[in-house]
């Protein structure tokens, strides 16, 4: 059996980092909080989300605190998500893997209703066995629903599989079902953040597909 891939969207296959800071600080100044840098995100960033805003201000916020920064972090988001692109040679590398018979696969914390015609917009869904977004609670983690993709993909081997993320929640998704992992620099944490999850590290895309390969051969 050959390798299979299973990518995460936001910050991995879709380079919307610069989004997301935005939609960040509109949330934080909801509550008067100050805006955050790129730098500081990626140094700080964690899930369930509510963790990431307890290490910026001290505590964790209140459920009301948290219903405003949400709503508000998901209006500006979803409006700025329109000008984002696609990581750079992303499209390239996914079809060049489907024809190289490497079957692939999408699971995301987006939310599915928003990510399937996010993904169908720009032209990709067609390379991937299926396409799975968040149904439950914004402050879920990913390990679960990694678990349910795994088993909905139907006699894939999850010492065969290779979780290609942005974050050191993709790492402990892939550890928690069995498979491997390869996080990518180009999203949410920093290099160094990374590198505590222990799995291959790399700074673009192409690297992760050569590392993924490597590693689940």
């Amino acid at each position: 059996m050959s390798t299979h891939l299973v990518w995460d969207w936001n910050g991995t296959l879709f380079h919307d980092i610069d989004a997301v800071i935005e939609a960040t600080n509109a949330s934080f100044a909801e509550l008067g909080l100050p805006p955050i840098t790129l730098e500081r995100y990626r140094e700080l960033y964690c899930v369930p989300v509510p963790r990431f805003y307890e290490r910026l201000i001290g505590r964790l916020p209140s459920d009301a605190e948290w219903e405003v920064m949400d709503s508000t972090f998901h209006r500006h988001y979803w409006r700025l998500a329109g000008s984002c692109r696609l990581a750079e040679g992303a499209a390239e590398l996914l079809a060049a893997r489907q024809a190289a018979g490497v079957t692939q696969s999408l699971c995301s914390l987006a939310p599915h209703t928003e990510l399937v015609p996010v993904v169908a917009a720009h032209g990709i869904t067609g390379h991937f066995l299926r396409v799975d977004g968040r149904t439950g609670a914004s402050t879920a983690g990913k390990s679960e629903q990694m678990l349910r993709h795994i088993r909905s993909l139907g006699g894939v081997d999850p010492r065969r599989v290779v979780v290609i993320g942005d974050a050191l929640d993709d790492a402990a998704a892939a550890a928690h079902v069995g498979a491997h992992a390869v996080l990518y620099t180009g999203g949410s944490h920093s290099r160094a953040a990374l590198e505590a999850a222990g799995v291959p590290v790399v700074d673009s895309l192409a690297e992760a597909v050569e590392q993924a390969e490597r590693i689940a051969s």
